[in-house]
């Protein structure tokens, strides 16, 4: 599982639900992409905090997941 930190939120990928629907990389285009079958993080430090949430919580089947920084799960 591939996580990065951006402020405060502590975001991870699970490679092994994505199926790559790209509603992530629709709503953050600036954060993540499409790479083969699974979605990858490009800068997510340029997006928001609510709009990486938001992008995050948009994947169809929970493959994004976040933490905040007392570490309870904001998504799914």
């Amino acid at each position: 599982m591939e996580s990065r930190q951006v402020g405060d939120l502590r975001i991870a990928i699970d490679a092994s639900l994505c199926v790559a629907f790209g509603d992530c990389v629709t709503a953050a285009p600036e954060a993540f992409a499409v790479t083969g079958e699974t979605v990858t993080f490009v800068e997510p430090e340029r997006a928001t905090r609510e709009r990486l949430i938001g992008a995050c919580d948009a994947c169809p089947v929970d493959a994004l997941l976040v933490w905040d920084a007392a570490g309870t799960q904001l998504v799914p």
